[in-house]
């Protein structure tokens, strides 16, 4: 397990939004628990990515333990040209590599997690959900944001998704911050 300070950075190069980054998005699937050292291995070679990271607090034998763990277990975003994509390749880390047909819908998916995460709102794995309202934050740091409204035990939260994977996050949100949405926006 690695100290804190040992983690990659969730997006690399730092500083830059997403949306900056230059090239063609890729995905790669990694092998089992490959995800934070093909981030590291990527940095190095000045591979532009995205690792979406959440922190996870267990409890052993009394001790409290802190994980920063994939939010998308095993999978990481790439950005780049036909070089960079050989150099992926090339770690070991990776089992396949998933072309993404649709680049603008993936950044703008991908953009939603990456304000989420900036916002240092507490977000969650969740199931991917085909069926739900669609519904747009209206105000706070989130504001803009788009996803499906799911309600759990007491509280009402938004799934924002990455279609092209079939898998999502969610963040809890105040039912007075989100309003509905037709399904084409």
């Amino acid at each position: 397990m690695l100290k804190p300070s040992e983690n990659p950075p969730v997006s690399w190069p730092a500083g830059l939004a997403i949306r900056d980054f230059a090239g063609l998005w890729w995905v790669a699937h990694t092998k089992s628990r490959n995800e934070k050292a093909l981030a590291q291995d990527l940095a190095g070679k000045g591979i532009s990515y995205f690792l979406p990271m959440i922190w996870k607090v267990r409890r052993v034998r009394g001790r409290t333990i802190r994980s920063l763990l994939p939010l998308f277990g095993g999978y990481l975003f790439f950005c780049g040209e036909e070089r960079q994509r050989i150099e992926v390749l090339r770690t070991n880390r990776v089992a396949n590599l998933i072309e993404v047909r649709d680049q603008p819908r993936l950044v703008r998916e991908l953009s939603q997690v990456e304000q989420a995460i900036a916002a240092g709102v507490d977000l969650s794995p969740h199931k991917y959900l085909k069926e739900g309202q669609l519904c747009k934050v209206i105000g706070g740091a989130l504001a803009g944001l788009h996803g499906i409204v799911v309600r759990t035990r007491d509280q009402t939260r938004l799934v924002l998704q990455i279609d092209m994977l079939g898998q999502a996050t969610s963040v809890e949100i105040g039912t007075d911050m989100i309003e509905p949405v037709e399904k084409n926006t």
